[in-house]
Parts: structure tokens; C-alpha cells; sequence
């Protein structure tokens, strides 16, 4: 489902810091992103691209700095709610709740929390699995399912609460490699639906096809936000030029 048109940028993030405990895991991040942009994140580990994206909807507070998500202001527990509302999260472990069938695993949210009626949750949860691929799954349980199915039946799950902004913290990171193709479809095709994404992951591949912009972080800063063809063809930064040395392995 295409988004509808925001009449400014849909994140605004203006010197984000965060600190555990001594570490100081981001350092002043700014960004701004469009609706129906789609920006990967790549570094190194540990340089703040999953802690950064867990701010957008305080899995991790923020200790400074702004963020607003669709013109809503995250600060500390206010508007928590509404923002989580606006954006959904796949994670690189599936979460989900392996007592319940897939079909309730992507019903249980919008039943709960935005008190959609079973019949309308059960339609609409079906409709989503049908988009994913996995529709023939819904009456299993997490653990009849292999790691791309379940993977699909997260971003279902997800998708049921209509947000206007999806995360996605390296979802491909667990799976075989064969089942990462998949999920990677199921993303590409998001994508291409006009929905706002921000992706940390390692597949260069799917950044080059399908990223508008590609982040690069290091030491907790973005230090090169560019497009896929620029960063190929020459990043600017020393730090970025190791990193994609290594991966294109000379």
C-alpha cells in the first residue's frame, strides 16, 4: 500500500547522541528523510547504525538531541505511542511469539492495539501473507517455518499496523543463504510500493538495486551520505574506502 503524500520530511533527527554508560555509541547524528525515501546503512560493527535506527522509536532513548517521526516529536515517554504507531521495526531475530499460529501472530497488534475487529484483522492479515508469499502458512507455528518464512511473517506482521516509516535492523543476517533471497524480494518489492525504509544490512547488492541514499557510519557519526553509485565509484571518506575495499575484496 503506497503511502500517502507528507507535506515535509517524514524523520528529522538534529544532533542525536547516545551513550552506554563510558561508550558514546552515536556522536551529533543528523538526518532527514523524505516519505517514500529508501536509505541503507552500512559500517563496520559497532559503529552506531542499529543503535541509531533503535532511536527512531526509543528501543534505545536518545540522551540529546531531537527526533521527530511524521511531525511527532519523540521526547523521553511522551508521544511514545503515536510514534511507534507511525513506524514498524523487523528485527534480526524474528520475535515472534512461537505459541501462537502465524495468522495471530500478525493479527494480535492490530486487534490489541489499534482495536480492529478480529474478522477485519484475520482479512487484512491474509491479504499481507498473500504479499509476502507465505499465505498457505497462516494456520502454522512459528517453529513449523524456516528462518526466511519466518522472517516474511515479521515484516506481515509489521505491515498489519499500517506505519508510515519501516526499520529494518540487518533482517537477512540470520538466515541461510539461501533463504535470503526471499526476503530480500519481499523488501525490494516494499520498496517499490513507495514505503519509507531505512535498512541496516551487509547486502550490497540490495543497497546498489533498491537504496535512494546509502549512510555510512563509523565511530557513531554518519561520515558519507551519498547515493549507491557514488559510494561505489569513490567514497570520500578514508574509513568508507577501507570498508568497501574489503567487501569487493581488493
Amino acid at each position: 500500500m503506497s503511502q500517502p503524500a507528507s507535506p515535509g520530511p517524514i524523520i528529522v533527527a538534529q544532533d542525536v547522541h547516545k551513550h552506554f554508560g563510558a561508550f558514546h555509541a552515536l556522536r551529533g547524528v543528523s538526518l532527514t528523510v523524505q516519505p517514500g525515501e529508501v536509505v541503507v546503512i552500512i559500517g563496520p560493527s559497532g559503529s552506531g547504525k542499529s543503535t541509531f535506527i533503535r532511536t527512531l522509536n526509543a528501543l534505545d532513548p536518545h540522551d540529546s538531541g531531537s527526533i521527530v517521526v511524521d511531525g511527532i516529536p519523540l521526547q523521553g515517554a511522551r508521544n511514545l505511542d503515536a510514534v511507534r504507531r507511525e513506524v514498524g521495526m523487523v528485527f534480526q531475530s524474528f520475535n515472534l511469539f512461537p505459541h501462537l499460529t502465524v495468522l495471530d501472530n500478525v493479527t494480535l497488534a492490530p486487534t490489541r492495539v489499534r482495536r480492529v475487529p478480529k474478522a477485519d484483522a484475520e482479512r487484512r492479515a491474509l491479504d499481507l501473507l498473500r504479499r509476502v508469499g507465505i499465505e498457505e502458512q497462516a494456520s502454522k507455528f512459528p517453529a513449523q517455518l524456516s528462518g526466511g518464512q519466518q522472517q516474511r511473517v515479521a515484516i506481515a506482521r509489521a505491515l498489519a499496523m499500517d506505519p508510515r516509516v519501516m526499520l529494518f535492523d540487518e533482517p537477512t543476517s540470520a538466515l541461510d543463504p539461501e533463504m535470503i533471497k526471499e526476503v530480500l524480494d519481499v523488501m525490494k518489492e516494499l520498496a517499490r510500493s513507495g514505503m519509507t525504509m531505512l535498512v541496516v544490512t551487509h547486502e550490497m547488492g540490495f543497497a546498489r538495486e533498491v537504496a535512494d541514499r546509502l549512510l555510512f557510519f563509523d565511530a557513531g557519526q554518519i561520515v558519507e551520505d551519498t547515493t549507491p553509485e557514488a559510494f561505489y565509484s569513490g567514497p570520500q571518506h578514508e574509513r568508507a574506502r577501507v570498508f568497501l575495499s574489503k567487501i569487493l575484496g581488493h
